[in-house]
């Protein structure tokens, strides 16, 4: 399935309307499962935890989450994503 640019586009705009922290979690809220509201922001916490220096397995083991991620999350952040993190 390929991303559809133009409701991308809307889901930035819609972001972008959320005027408090509290308007944006009752958006994501309703629109996550209750499993994307727990993978996401480990995936932050991954990004975080590499521009820190932390080690991949170290990574793995604090977040119980397996090497394969933590290494796409070091490709994007190698290509220089992540620079509000």
């Amino acid at each position: 399935m390929s991303m559809n640019k133009k409701y991308f586009d809307e889901l930035l705009e819609i972001f972008l309307e959320c005027k408090s922290k509290k308007e944006l979690s009752h958006f994501l809220f309703g629109l996550l499962t209750e499993n994307e509201l727990t993978e996401i922001p480990v995936r932050i916490q991954i990004i975080k935890m590499l521009k820190r220096g932390v080690t991949q397995r170290e990574i793995s083991q604090k977040l119980g989450v397996g090497v394969a991620t933590i290494t796409r999350g070091a490709k994007e952040l190698h290509k220089g994503r992540f620079e509000n993190i």
